[in-house]
C-alpha cells in the first residue's frame, strides 16, 4: 500500500503495514456508535428529553450520595462543556425532574438532586431500555464487557487531545503535516 494512504502508522494499529484492519474496526466503530445515538435519542424520546437531559437526569439521579453531583461533575461524566450541560439542567428543573440545592459545603456551588418525578420518568424509561441494552451488548461475556468498559473509558479520555490536534492541523498545509506523526 502506498504509504501516503495509510490513516494511521503507530506499529499497534497496522496489520502487515496496512492499515486495512484499523479501516475495518472503524466501520464497526461507527456502525455501533450510530446504534448507540438511535438507542440514546429512542430513550429520551420516550420520556420527552433531549439526549443531553436524559443523560444529565442519569448522572445526577445515579451520583454517590456521600458525594454531591454539580454542573461540572455532571459535564465531566458526559464529557461536555459545562455551559451547554447547565442549559440542559436548567430545563429538568424547570420541569420539576431536578432540585438545585446550596452545596453543604461550597456555598458558590449547587448541588443537583433527582425529584421523585425524575426518578419516575426513569423507572418508567428502565422497562423500555432493558431489552434494548440487552440486546446491543448480547454478544459480549461478562470479560469482555469488563474489557470493554476499560477500553472505552481510554478512548473516551484521549478523545479531547485528538480533537485538539485536528483543529491545530486544519490551519496547516498538507506538506507541513506530512511526516508530523511520524
Amino acid at each position: 500500500m502506498d504509504e501516503r494512504l495509510l490513516t494511521v502508522t503507530r506499529p499497534e494499529l497496522l496489520s502487515e503495514a496496512e492499515d486495512t484492519a484499523f479501516r475495518a474496526m472503524l466501520y464497526d466503530f461507527f456502525a455501533f456508535g450510530s446504534s448507540l445515538e438511535t438507542a440514546r435519542t429512542g430513550f429520551a424520546s420516550y420520556v420527552g428529553l433531549t439526549p443531553t437531559q436524559y443523560f444529565s437526569l442519569i448522572v445526577i439521579a445515579r451520583a454517590d450520595p456521600q458525594s454531591p453531583v454539580g454542573v461540572n461533575q455532571v459535564a465531566a461524566r458526559l464529557h461536555l462543556s459545562g455551559a451547554f450541560v447547565t442549559n440542559e439542567i436548567n430545563k429538568l428543573v424547570q420541569d420539576g425532574l431536578v432540585d438545585k440545592k446550596p452545596h453543604p459545603t461550597d456555598g458558590r456551588r449547587v448541588q443537583l438532586i433527582a425529584t421523585k418525578a425524575g426518578w419516575d420518568k426513569l423507572a418508567h424509561l428502565a422497562a423500555f431500555q432493558r431489552p434494548i441494552n440487552n440486546a446491543l451488548f448480547e454478544t459480549l461475556t461478562e470479560e469482555e464487557f469488563k474489557q470493554l468498559r476499560d477500553i472505552m473509558r481510554r478512548l473516551a479520555e484521549g478523545g479531547p487531545r485528538a480533537l485538539q490536534l485536528a483543529k491545530y492541523y486544519e490551519a496547516k498545509t498538507p506538506d507541513a503535516i506530512a511526516g508530523l506523526d511520524r
